[in-house]
């Protein structure tokens, strides 16, 4: 059974020598330790969850919607046309998003608290917050308000209104649609509603306010501006008649195709005139100096060519009459020339008849002769009247011309000046009619917001929400009882994990036995020798329990924990009181002693003595007696058999001496040591504490073997450390070796803290 049990030592030991690592199992192990403060947290917050939905005052959620539909308004609102105009996802966001800021302002809201008198009911009721009262308190007080002042004009009232009137109201933009929902929250169900609905009424009446402010204004600046415009358009009238009276053109009544008015111009005329004239009088000076070019030749035939050209010959009837004459001429020259050739080839030269030929040839010759030369000038004549004739007419085109261009600059400042005015009237007689629409349209309430669902009272309240607040209890505690865990763990210094003795200290401990709590009482099985009971102790009342069978596994390990021999004298210490090392000293005096061993339990703690009270005895005589030379047989009178283990003595602490450490520090403690390891093959020292007082670091140097005993979860490591460090520093002749014991340790199966016990049967965890 010992070495089974050392097996399961050793095994606890190595699984806690590893290296830390800050990975989820270690916090999960420190959480684990911690699972105490964790429940709480939650046990605490889930408490106050219960009562917060005690305490609660149950809210109804009202819901209502709205659609903001597209508008296409002219300048003084009035809806164009009804089908939706296109416009980019941007202006759709802006326009909703100002609806929803609308629903969200000052002015709205303070319109539906007065409407509603909203301010009278217990919500809008101002509470005492302590927060508050500091803050007041820190912050510079402005001016009171006015005593019977309304809402709008006690700022103070106003801001902590809109205050809870903003907590209360939510407005959201649904995504994707044209539609804004409004949310109120209220003990009463219909007075949510209520607000809803005076909420969706007022952005609709704050639309056509709107609307309506914007068509009187502009009807105020049209009426005006529409005195101004008349006075200008009757100016501008008045000065297009006059420069159309001034123009020379003269209407006729009418109207063309195209919708102008037809006018009559004399100026006009007379250059259309001039302008013809100039053309046939330049045109008959051409044709004129062409006749004249021609006949300056002096050639009869040339000239009598200028016959066959009808133009030409028909521009002067003297000239045409000439012009046959000479081609008569030429026909009677031609034919006397070829009776002249014919008879002299015929009869000679010296023909009769020749002679009277050549006389009418020379006589038709000369007529040819004198007809050209009176064509040549009349030709000149009729060429110098076409000059002038063309002179005289260009003068008068010249004069009609420059009539006609001050008529038409004329003319232009007149279309100006008409064009002016027609549009000055068109304005006006637009104006006057937006003016005669927007008196009737002022009258309408045009509005593009809809009402899609209306505020309703609703049967269930919406807060508190009781899943919400379990869980969210639930959630809380579990984050704050794991951080005050996880900073609880981190700041205490006490021994959590066997594993941080072997990283602080250096050294195995010993041993580690589980939680075993000490209560007084009969044993079960005890007999009462002196009529002394002793305390109920596991090693009696329950022999094969866990916290035994690893006290089995620590008598081993001490046995061989000394190289050589067993050690003969075990001190029994710890770094500050109530570390059950008392306890521990009975029941491991007690095993030893079941071996068949004689075991001497000695209290050395000579200030506070227990081990006597346990036996409930009150001895005279004890070691204090036997150190002071009270008592010459080495303390064999002081020593007391325990009834119930055979072979065990306990030597009593005896009378508080006043210097225990200088007792237990001399010559005579180290030779009363010696003649006890002669007569038992045991002996245990019960010692006080080691950071208290020093008498276990004195008498540490007389025994074979300490057993420095710490509590888990109690004994600080520091003062562990500190205790084993004052210990192991002080000389020992028989090569004492200072052991660590950890006590009251609970399983622990991630930290390898794993105890069994056997029933007869399979083995079970404790």
């Amino acid at each position: 059974m010992d070495k089974l049990a050392l097996q399961s030592s050793s095994v606890v030991i190595a699984a806690g020598s590893s290296t830390p690592e800050l990975t989820l199992r270690e916090i999960w192990m420190m959480l684990w330790r911690r699972r105490m403060i964790i429940y709480g947290s939650v046990a605490v917050f889930f408490l106050l969850a219960i009562l917060a939905l005690m305490a609660s005052t149950r809210r109804y959620r009202s819901v209502g919607e709205i659609q903001v539909q597209k508008d296409s308004p002219s300048s003084l609102g009035l809806q164009t046309d009804g089908t939706d105009t296109p416009s980019d996802a941007l202006e759709e966001n802006m326009i909703l998003q100002t609806q929803a800021k609308i629903l969200q302002s000052d002015s709205l809201a303070l319109r539906v608290i007065n409407d509603l008198h909203l301010e009278q009911t217990e919500d809008y009721k101002e509470k005492w917050s302590p927060i508050s009262w500091v803050f007041t308190l820190l912050s510079s007080k402005g001016r009171p308000d006015p005593k019977g002042a309304s809402l709008e004009d006690s700022p103070h009232r106003r801001v902590q209104v809109l205050k809870i009137f903003r907590k209360k109201l939510t407005v959201k933009v649904v995504d994707g649609t044209r539609l804004i929902d409004v949310e109120y929250l209220s003990p009463d169900p219909q007075l949510a509603a209520a607000v809803v609905n005076r909420m969706m009424q007022g952005l609709i009446e704050a639309g056509f306010q709107a609307r309506y402010d914007a068509t009187t204004q502009a009807s105020s600046w049209l009426n005006g501006q529409l005195g101004d415009l008349r006075a200008q358009t009757q100016t501008l009238q008045a000065k297009v008649v006059k420069l159309r009276q001034g123009s020379g053109v003269f209407a006729l009544g009418e109207v063309d195709r195209e919708g102008k008015d037809q006018v009559y111009s004399p100026t006009l005329d007379k250059l259309q005139i001039a302008t013809q004239a100039v053309a046939q009088a330049q045109s008959n000076r051409i044709l004129k100096g062409a006749v004249y070019d021609v006949v300056k030749t002096g050639n009869p035939e040339l000239i009598s060519g200028l016959s066959g050209n009808t133009i030409l010959a028909s521009s002067s009837s003297g000239i045409g009459s000439s012009l046959t004459l000479i081609q008569n001429l030429r026909l009677q020259e031609a034919t006397l020339q070829g009776q002249l050739q014919e008879l002299s080839a015929k009869f000679g030269s010296s023909y009769p008849k020749l002679a009277e030929i050549h006389g009418n040839l020379d006589a038709v010759q000369g007529s040819i002769r004198a007809e050209v030369g009176r064509v040549a000038g009349r030709a000149r004549n009729d060429f110098v009247v076409a000059e002038q004739t063309e002179q005289n007419t260009r003068k008068d085109f010249e004069d009609a011309k420059s009539k006609a261009e001050v008529l038409n600059n004329r003319t232009i400042e007149y279309q100006m000046a008409r064009q002016e005015a027609d549009q000055t009237r068109s304005l006006y007689d637009d104006l006057l009619r937006r003016l005669k629409e927007s008196g009737l349209l002022a009258g309408l309430r045009s509005t593009n917001i809809t009402v899609v669902d209306p505020g309703r009272a609703t049967d269930k309240p919406a807060k508190p929400v009781t899943l919400l607040y379990l869980f969210g209890s639930i959630v809380a505690g579990l984050f704050v009882g794991s951080a005050a865990a996880l900073l609880r763990d981190v700041t205490d210094t006490k021994i959590q994990d066997v594993r941080e003795i072997s990283r602080e200290l250096g050294a195995t401990p010993l041993c580690v036995l589980p939680y075993q709590k000490e209560h007084a009482g009969l044993p079960a099985k005890a007999s009462s020798a002196a009529g002394s009971p002793l305390v109920m102790l596991p090693t009696l009342d329950s022999p094969r329990s866990i916290f035994v069978e690893s006290l089995r596994s620590l008598r081993t390990s001490l046995m061989l924990s000394r190289s050589g021999a067993p050690p003969r004298s075990i001190l029994v210490t710890s770094p500050l009181a109530g570390e059950g090392k008392s306890f521990i000293s009975w029941n491991l005096a007690i095993l030893f002693a079941q071996q068949g061993k004689r075991v001497l339990l000695c209290d050395a703690d000579l200030r506070k003595p227990r081990l006597h009270r346990d036996l409930m005895i009150d001895p005279q005589i004890g070691l204090s007696t036997v150190l002071t030379g009270l008592s010459g047989d080495y303390g064999a009178s002081a020593m007391i058999p325990v009834p119930a283990v055979p072979g065990l003595d306990l030597m009593p602490a005896g009378p508080t001496p006043p210097y225990p450490a200088e007792l237990l520090s001399s010559d005579r403690m180290a030779e009363l040591l010696k003649v006890w390891e002669s007569q038992y093959d045991l002996v245990l020292l019960d010692t006080p504490p080691v950071l208290p007082v020093t008498d276990s670091v004195v008498l540490s140097t007389f025994v074979d073997s300490v057993l420095l005993i710490a509590r888990h979860r109690k004994t600080p490591l520091l003062a562990l450390d500190k205790s084993y460090q004052m210990l192991d520093a002080m000389p020992s002749e028989s090569g004492r070796k200072v052991n660590v014991l950890v006590n009251g340790v609970r399983e622990q199966p991630d930290a390898g803290h794993v105890f069994y016990q056997y029933h007869g049967r399979e083995s079970v965890r404790a």
